[in-house]
C-alpha cells in the first residue's frame, strides 16, 4: 500500500500549493528510500539521460517558441477585428466570430492563456457595448481560448503520445475530426441561445462606409497567412514528408516569417519568445523529472500492481474501466494541471488500457478532450483566471463561471459521443 499512500500525499501536497516538480520528486525520494532503499535511485540519472534524448519531446519547445512569436505579431487582434466585421450582422455572431478565431488560433499558436487574454482585451468590449449577456460572453471566450489543447498541433497531444507510446502525427490527426465536431457544436449553442434570448446576443451593427465584398477581402487578408502557416506545419507530418519534430521547427521558421509579413519583426521580439519558450519548457521537463522519479518510486513499490488489479475488477470491464478513468481525470482536472495528470495518472492507467486491448490513439483524444474541460472547471481553470486578469471592472468571477457551465456540458457531451461512438470518429 506504500505506493497508493504516496500517490494521495502527492494530490494533497499539491492541494497545498507546493510546487509541483519539487513535490512529485520529494515525495519519490522520501518514500522510495524509505521502502527499498537508496539503491532504488540507480538508475535515475540512466532515465534523465533517455527524456533529454526523446527527440519527440524536442517539439514541446519549438511549438512553444512558434506560438510565442505569433502572439507577438497582432495575428488575434487583425483576425478579430475582420472576422468580428464579417459575422458581425448575425445575431451572436461577434461570439461565433469568437470562436472561429479561437479555433485558427489554437491551430496556429495553440497558446490558451495568450489565446484567452487576446480575445479577452478585443472581442469581450466589443460584445458588453452590444449588451451582449456577460455569461455568454465570458464563457464564449474561454472556451475559445481552450481549443489549443484537442486542436492540433497541441502540446497535450505531443506529451500523450510519449506517454502512451503512439506517433505524435497519428494524434494529430485523429484530433482534427473531434475539434471540428467541438467548434460546430459551440456555434450551434450560440445560435440557439442568440434565437432564444435575442436581446442577449445583438446583432453588430454594419459600418456603410466598408462594403460587403470589403469586409471579406479583409477577412481573408487576415485569414490566409496563418491558415497557409497550419498547412504547412500539419500538412508536412500528415503526408508524411516531415516528423513532427521537424514540422515544429519548420512552424517556427514561419512563425518569424509572418512575424516580417506583419511587420512585427524585431530581434527583441525573438528574445523575448525564446526567453519565455525557455520557461515554459523548463517547467514542463522539471514536472517530468520529478514525475519520472515518482512512477519509478510508484511501480517498485508495488502501487502499479494494486492499480492494476483494481482496475481490471470494475464492473463492465473495458466500458466500467472507461468511464470510471474519466470521471477520475475530470475531477482532478478541477484541482491540478494537465501537465501532472499526464505524467502522474496517465502513465498508471496506460497498462490497463494496454491489458484491455484498446485502441490507445482513441483513449489518448479521449484524454486529451478531458483535459481540455480541466480549463474551463472551477475552482483552478487556469482560462477563467487569464480572462478575469484583463475583463472589464464590470464583468464578475460569477459571470465567468456561470459563463463557462454550459461550454463544460457540451465538452462533456463530445467527450460522451467520442466515448460512446468512436466508429463516427474514424476508431
Amino acid at each position: 500500500m506504500i505506493g497508493i499512500i504516496m500517490f494521495f500525499v502527492a494530490l494533497f501536497a499539491l492541494l497545498l500549493g507546493f510546487p509541483v516538480a519539487f513535490t512529485f520528486g520529494g515525495i519519490a525520494l522520501i518514500f522510495g528510500v524509505w521502502a527499498e532503499g537508496w539503491e532504488m535511485f540507480a538508475f535515475m540519472p540512466y532515465r534523465i539521460e533517455s527524456i533529454m534524448r526523446n527527440t519527440v519531446l524536442m517539439a514541446v519547445p519549438l511549438f512553444v517558441f512558434m506560438g510565442l512569436v505569433l502572439q507577438k505579431t497582432r495575428l488575434a487582434e487583425q483576425l478579430l477585428e475582420s472576422m468580428g466585421r464579417l459575422f458581425g450582422g448575425v445575431r451572436g455572431g461577434i461570439a461565433i466570430s469568437t470562436v472561429l478565431v479561437g479555433a485558427l488560433l489554437a491551430a496556429s499558436t495553440g497558446v490558451v492563456g495568450a489565446s484567452v487574454v487576446a480575445m479577452g482585451l478585443i472581442s469581450l468590449p466589443v460584445m458588453l457595448k452590444y449588451q451582449y449577456d456577460k455569461g455568454l460572453a465570458c464563457g464564449t471566450i474561454c472556451a475559445s481560448g481552450t481549443l489549443g489543447q484537442i486542436i492540433p498541433p497541441s502540446i497535450v497531444l505531443i506529451l500523450l503520445g510519449d506517454v502512451l507510446g503512439v506517433p505524435v502525427g497519428d494524434l494529430f490527426q485523429a484530433a482534427i475530426w473531434p475539434g471540428v465536431i467541438l467548434v460546430g457544436a459551440y456555434i450551434i449553442y450560440i445560435l440557439i441561445y442568440a434565437k432564444i434570448y435575442p436581446s442577449a446576443a445583438r446583432a453588430m451593427e454594419r459600418d456603410p462606409s466598408i462594403s460587403r465584398q470589403a469586409e471579406v477581402r479583409n477577412a481573408l487578408k487576415a485569414v490566409i497567412p496563418p491558415l497557409a502557416l497550419i498547412i504547412v506545419v500539419l500538412g508536412s507530418i500528415f503526408a508524411g514528408i516531415a516528423t513532427p519534430t521537424e514540422s515544429a521547427a519548420l512552424g517556427g521558421a514561419g512563425a518569424i516569417v509572418l512575424a516580417i509579413v506583419y511587420r512585427q519583426f524585431s530581434w527583441r521580439m525573438i528574445y523575448d519568445a525564446a526567453k519565455e519558450t525557455v520557461k515554459v519548457t523548463a517547467m514542463v521537463f522539471a514536472i517530468l523529472l520529478g514525475a519520472t522519479a515518482f512512477s519509478m518510486a510508484f511501480t517498485y513499490t508495488g502501487g502499479d500492481y494494486l492499480v492494476e488489479e483494481w482496475m481490471l475488477q470494475i464492473p463492465g470491464e473495458k466500458w466500467g474501466f472507461l468511464i470510471i478513468t474519466m470521471l477520475v481525470i475530470l475531477i482532478l482536472g478541477f484541482f491540478i494541471d494537465f501537465v501532472e495528470i499526464c505524467f502522474i495518472i496517465v502513465p498508471i492507467i496506460a497498462p490497463v488500457a494496454e491489458l484491455m486491448g484498446l485502441n490507445m490513439a482513441w483513449f489518448a483524444i479521449l484524454i486529451a478532450m478531458n483535459l481540455q474541460t480541466s480549463f474551463l472547471t472551477p475552482p483552478f481553470g487556469f482560462s477563467l483566471f487569464y480572462l478575469k486578469g484583463v475583463a472589464p471592472n464590470g464583468v464578475t468571477t460569477r459571470d465567468i463561471y456561470r459563463g463557462v457551465v454550459p461550454f463544460i456540458l457540451i465538452q462533456i457531451a463530445v467527450l460522451a459521443s467520442i466515448l460512446f461512438f468512436p466508429q463516427f470518429y474514424g476508431f
